[in-house]
């Protein structure tokens, strides 16, 4: 992505449209930006077929919104200047332990993700994760972590499925040793799961309901 096309995205988000569709003019994004209203034009062109803006005509002028991959993309550029400036992030949030859905041992039991982990992680998973429901306070923060720099495990294709890939960061668990994966492709971000050579639930002496203080951290 162009630098002028990420700028273009602050001014948009800074002009309230992170938050509800506002009119602003290629012309008015030109000045701000010292481009002609042209290459203002085809840069909101670009963003839009990218996915990362919507524009609709409202009272002759348009409206521009961020969409939801136009925010991570800002998100991303956050996270790199906080890094630079501040250093590697870290995380503190005490959440609970609950059930998932089983499917935590299919994944981690595909080669295809064992031979990443082993190379990657140092260490084959237990066959299965813990989940951690995250609160309501920390639940916005933890989703953020997964713009981290962190361990990537790529997808993969196999049998004529495709399986995602995923970031894992490190992470300690009532101080035991552990990574968080995070998916790229998932809807439960209120649900936090980690991974360790044992069964975490095990090591930790937990079941459903108990309290859990976790700390990630980005590499």
């Amino acid at each position: 992505m162009h630098h002028e096309e990420i700028a273009l995205l602050k001014v948009v988000a800074a002009a309230g449209a992170d938050r509800q569709a506002v009119v602003l003019t290629s012309s008015e994004i030109g000045t701000k930006l010292g481009v002609s209203q042209q290459a203002a034009d085809r840069y909101l062109l670009s963003l839009e077929r990218q996915g990362l803006i919507e524009r609709t005509l409202g009272a002759r002028k348009p409206r521009l919104l961020l969409t939801a991959q136009g925010l991570e993309t800002l998100r991303r550029e956050y996270s790199e200047y906080r890094r630079i400036f501040e250093g590697p992030s870290k995380l503190k949030f005490r959440g609970t332990v609950e059930s998932g859905l089983g499917e935590g041992r299919y994944y981690l039991s595909q080669p295809g993700y064992v031979r990443q982990f082993e190379t990657r992680l140092g260490y084959s998973p237990y066959p299965g994760t813990l989940n951690v429901r995250v609160g309501p306070v920390d639940v916005v923060q933890v989703a953020g972590a997964r713009d981290w720099r962190g361990i990537r495990i790529d997808g993969f294709t196999a049998s004529g499925r495709t399986f995602g890939g995923a970031l894992c960061l490190t992470a300690h668990l009532d101080g035991v040793d552990a990574h968080l994966i995070a998916p790229d492709r998932t809807i439960h971000k209120e649900v936090a799961e980690f991974i360790a050579p044992a069964r975490l639930r095990d090591q930790l002496h937990v079941k459903d309901g108990d309290p859990i203080d976790v700390e990630i951290q980005e590499t």
